[in-house]
């Protein structure tokens, strides 16, 4: 075993390429030469490139579960979810391709998985069943990680292409007769006032789902 190094050394530089080099950039060559150990020795603590993942989105919710206890209890189950889609949202955006690389991992911390329990308490005591709780907290992680991913392609693309979403270049491209078209273009907006408008049609559903299953 490689003198010094640990699982949580070997994270920390992987969460670090992440940022500089983003989700393709992260490979055990890349990582074991940032840590200055030959690869065979990061198998000692990891043993593939998606346990790896899994480790680096397990930090990546402590620090979620972390903010989240530090913040009071909302008014009421939609304040609650909507911390956590701000909370969720804010730590995907500290990582390049945070969203996208973070997306179908598996928490390997017992404590963060346990964190949900006085989530699921909560909604459940608002009227929503287990269930709809359940769906109610992925529904809204999954949004949170669509809008992020789209949200974060979209900037890194601009950066390399500055063109890249011209408005009058994409009217002069669809030409005419799809006014309605080229008018929504011109609506859309982008960062936390879209977030906060989309997060609201989602909580939204949710309240009319809830409301729906009440006698």
């Amino acid at each position: 075993m490689a003198k010094g190094i640990t699982r949580e050394r070997i994270v920390a530089a992987a969460l670090e390429l992440l940022d500089e080099k983003g989700m393709e950039g992260i490979t055990v060559r890349a990582l074991a030469a940032r840590l200055d150990v030959q690869a065979p020795a990061l198998y000692w603590h990891v043993r593939n490139k998606q346990e790896l993942l899994d480790e680096m989105s397990t930090v990546v919710m402590r620090r979620v579960t972390d903010a989240l206890s530090a913040l009071p209890p909302g008014a009421g189950w939609r304040d609650d979810l909507a911390a956590y889609a701000r909370v969720l949202r804010s730590e995907y955006l500290l990582h390049r391709d945070g969203a996208r690389v973070f997306s179908g991992t598996r928490i390997s911390d017992p404590d963060v998985v346990r964190a949900k329990e006085p989530w699921l308490a909560r909604l459940t005591a608002a009227g929503f069943t287990l269930a709809d709780a359940d769906d109610a907290t992925d529904l809204v992680t999954a949004f949170v990680v669509g809008f992020v991913i789209e949200e974060q392609e979209r900037g890194q693309s601009a950066e390399t292409d500055p063109g890249r979403y011209s408005l009058p270049e994409r009217d002069a491209w669809l030409g005419e007769d799809v006014e309605l078209v080229k008018a929504a273009g011109h609506l859309r907006d982008d960062g936390d006032q879209r977030f906060e408008r989309h997060l609201g049609i989602v909580l939204d559903g949710l309240a009319a789902r809830l409301g729906s299953s009440r006698p």
